[in-house]
C-alpha cells in the first residue's frame, strides 16, 4: 500500500489546454441551433463554450454524448506529473 505521499509523486495532473468544441461541432456536421435543440443547453451558452476553456461538467457530458466523443476529447490536455 502506497502512502499519500508516495502516490503524489505517482498521479499526474490534468489542465485544459484548448477547447476542441468548433472542431468536434465541424466533424459531426452540427451547428449550435442544433446543438441547442438537442441537449437543452442554451444556444447563447453554447456559444460561451466556443471561446472557453471550461465547460461545466455536466454540459460538458451532455455535449460529448450528443457530439459522440469524451469529455477528454472535448479538450486538448496539459500533463504534468507534478
Amino acid at each position: 500500500i502506497l502512502t499519500i505521499e508516495e502516490r503524489c509523486k505517482i498521479l499526474a495532473t490534468y489542465k485544459a489546454k484548448k477547447s476542441n468544441f468548433k472542431q468536434l461541432l465541424l466533424k459531426n456536421n452540427t451547428d449550435l441551433d442544433t446543438l441547442a435543440l438537442n441537449t437543452n443547453i442554451p444556444k447563447d451558452q453554447l456559444t460561451n463554450y466556443l471561446d472557453t476553456k471550461v465547460i461545466n461538467l455536466n454540459n460538458a457530458m451532455t455535449i460529448s454524448k450528443e457530439l459522440n466523443c469524451s469529455i477528454e476529447e472535448l479538450y486538448s490536455w496539459k500533463v504534468s506529473d507534478k
